[in-house]
């Protein structure tokens, strides 16, 4: 799996408190996966971008940092529902893949979540001892998020303040590389295959950026991956530890998907390769000769 990077020292460092919901924590006291981003809000979203010159420029003109890839990593515990998590992040604004035109102005951010060892009701001999929860590293994208088609791409000669971004990194790798059997893995099936039940997306699975939010796609792959244990014969009360997602293509309300996966086997634990493309009529090898991804997963349990 893919392994979550070290953050720059000279990054922009924020510390918060988070409050957990009841449903973030599974019954073994572990948090699942998607209750770990719920860090960057209180850190980055209504933090250190708030502060940022160069950020509130943005927003003001309509450019807004949007999510393009999440890695996220979760921790044993057993954790209270009732605890609150301590994040401590590290962002920074970069140029990403170049120098203009062709590079992008990119937000990366980084979370460690802490919370002290404890049951929700009980306790456990470590009590109050602190541990870590777990760990997120996002990144995100600059866009014009509300033009027209086409219009969207951003880059550091089209924003006034940019030449003052004197960090530098790579491209991010193609989307593809993570719906890829990790090194040393064992397939358990020959290829990708459709999941059985299509996603329909409603309102609820929507925000305020008008399209799917990030955090729903977390919970249909892992769903679409117990399934698939579940078919294979394999042992499904597992919860996920660890994800690589890149999001290539918004979804929205009214649309209906289908997840494609390839279940493995790695190190000793279960995994998912996978995919979500657009449904469509035809067998499923048609449907993924067609396809285009809008999203692509790598996910362990």
């Amino acid at each position: 799996m893919a392994t979550i990077p070290l953050p720059p020292a000279d990054g922009v460092h924020t510390t918060a408190l988070v409050s957990l919901r009841f449903e973030d924590v599974a019954q073994d006291g572990r948090l699942v996966l998607e209750a770990l981003p719920n860090a960057l809000g209180p850190t980055v979203w209504r933090g250190v971008l708030t502060r940022d010159p160069f950020a509130r420029a943005c927003l003001e003109i309509g450019i807004v940092p949007i999510l393009t890839r999440f890695r996220l990593e979760g921790m044993p515990g057993p954790f209270s529902a009732h605890a609150q998590l301590e994040a401590q992040a590290t962002s920074r604004i970069a140029l990403a893949g170049g120098p203009p035109p062709d590079g992008r102005i990119v937000l990366d951010v980084w979370a460690d979540l802490h919370a002290p060892i404890g049951r929700t009701y009980g306790t456990t001999p470590r009590d109050g001892e602190r541990a870590l929860a777990g760990r997120v590293f996002a990144e995100h994208t600059f866009t014009r998020l509300l033009a027209p088609p086409g219009q969207r791409r951003v880059t550091p000669l089209d924003v006034h303040g940019a030449s003052a971004i004197k960090e530098t990194r790579q491209a991010s790798p193609a989307p593809q590389s993570v719906a890829s059997l990790p090194a040393g893995a064992v397939s358990l099936e020959p290829a990708l295959r459709l999941d059985p039940v299509p996603i329909a997306f409603g309102l609820v699975h929507t925000d305020s950026n008008m399209h799917v939010n990030s955090l729903a796609y977390l919970r249909l792959f892992e769903e679409a991956a117990l399934r698939r244990f579940a078919e294979l014969g394999r042992e499904s009360s597992l919860l996920g530890r660890e994800i690589d997602i890149v999001y290539r293509k918004p979804c929205f309300a009214g649309q209906t998907m289908r997840v494609a996966l390839q279940a493995f086997e790695h190190q000793g634990r279960l995994g998912v390769s996978a995919v979500l493309v657009e449904q469509g009529d035809g067998t499923a090898e048609q449907i993924l000769a067609r396809a285009r991804p809008h999203t692509f997963a790598r996910m362990a349990f």
